[in-house]
């Protein structure tokens, strides 16, 4: 079996593989504070529901944005997996190629969404991953990386509205019945919802005047699906996209 972590600034998601098979997955809080010992048990726990333990795992595969969490992973997968994990990160053969000034500077996240993306899809694309941040990556029809966009996250952009505004109160993203609010927490979702949408599609709008031909949108990440119902331009969502780039990845490097 194939453990495949990909570590965001929120959240870890975990998909266990057996050959291309996603069989389970998992999503955790990130927490930078535990130790190696913590995410072993946590994992043991995890794999126990599913009727797994840690001798079921063959290989292991790791993204990660977070450095400091990085190095814990890959312990807690030496100690308790006895697996060595691939890293995604410089030397890792992705089958990509990517344009960007200096590549070392894309995160392994877009890469791995990247790759994924063109296993299934031909491009060009423009890819909208919804995490802390929300990213916008563009691929080229011969299936090159050319670049992106990075905008805040809605819940780093929910956060500080009501930090900033003091009268304000938090509300649940949700997309209102009206853009015309008619109290205050639906004015905040009009705000919220409507403001977010539109700014993922005007980028979207604007990546694509750059790109050579009309791209296809995907998007991934926790709010994919709300956001792509309102999106004049998102036509597939699918929340497992970084999984599957990081199997896809991991069959390259064997």
């Amino acid at each position: 079996m194939l453990l495949a972590i990909d570590v965001g600034n929120t959240n870890i998601v975990i998909g266990a593989f057996e050959s291309d098979r996603l069989v389970k997955h998992w999503r955790v809080g990130t927490t930078p504070a535990r130790s190696a010992d913590e995410y072993g048990i946590l994992l043991q726990q995890l794999l126990s529901l599913a009727a797994l333990g840690f001798q079921d795992v063959d290989a292991a595969v790791l993204s990660c944005v977070v450095p400091q969490v990085e190095w814990v992973v890959v312990h807690m997968l030496e100690d308790y997996c006895q697996t060595k994990p691939l890293v995604i990160g410089p030397g890792i053969k992705t089958g990509l190629k990517v344009l960007y000034d200096n590549p070392k500077e894309v995160g392994a996240d877009r890469i791995v969404n990247a790759v994924a993306a063109l296993d299934q899809h031909s491009g060009p694309l423009i890819l909208v991953d919804f995490g802390t941040a929300t990213t916008f990556d563009a691929l080229s029809e011969e299936g090159a990386y050319l670049g992106g966009a990075i905008a805040p996250g809605i819940n780093i952009s929910m956060e500080a509205l009501f930090k900033s505004a003091s009268k304000l109160p938090r509300v649940p993203f949700s997309r209102p019945e009206s853009i015309i609010g008619r109290t205050t927490v639906t004015s905040i979702q009009a705000g919220l919802f409507h403001g977010y949408v539109s700014m993922v599609d005007g980028i979207v709008e604007k990546m694509a005047a750059e790109m050579a031909n009309q791209p296809r949108v995907l998007a991934t990440g926790g709010l994919g699906k709300l956001i792509s119902k309102a999106s004049r331009y998102i036509r597939d969502v699918d929340n497992m996209l970084t999984l599957k780039g990081l199997r896809i990845i991991h069959e390259r490097n064997l």
